[in-house]
């Protein structure tokens, strides 16, 4: 069986997003809740960086658009956060890209916009 990777990690992170969506409940923009987990994540010690921007290499060449993750925890797990109506497609590739520009191996997607937290894991 392989092996969960950041398992501990994971669950820590989607507990501060319940922590979070508990308290506020769905109906908020995405900014409201990554202010509330910014203030979970430091109550509680968890490391991260907000905005963290990454930079797209093309052949040796650094491209003039930047890709900025929501989050990144303990430096190696990408958080996005949303606050629509379901996870679709798009965000997985976004997700995805991110991973590929960050060289991490994990996304989280939490999705505070429904009445019940939604959350998918990308492994790259």
């Amino acid at each position: 069986m392989d092996k969960i990777i950041f398992k501990e990690e994971s669950y820590l992170i989607i507990g501060k997003c319940l922590e979070v969506h508990n308290n506020l409940g769905a109906g908020f923009l995405e900014i409201v809740y990554k202010e509330a987990l910014e203030l979970e994540f430091r109550k509680s010690a968890i490391l991260f960086e907000r905005e963290k921007m990454y930079e797209v290499n093309y052949k040796g060449i650094i491209l003039p658009h930047k890709f900025y993750a929501d989050f990144v925890i303990n430096g190696n797990i990408i958080l996005e956060v949303k606050a629509v109506a379901g996870i679709p497609d798009e965000f997985v590739a976004q997700a995805i890209n991110y991973l590929k520009v960050s060289q991490n191996k994990l996304a989280l997607i939490v999705n505070f916009g429904e009445l019940k937290l939604n959350y998918k894991r990308i492994v790259f």
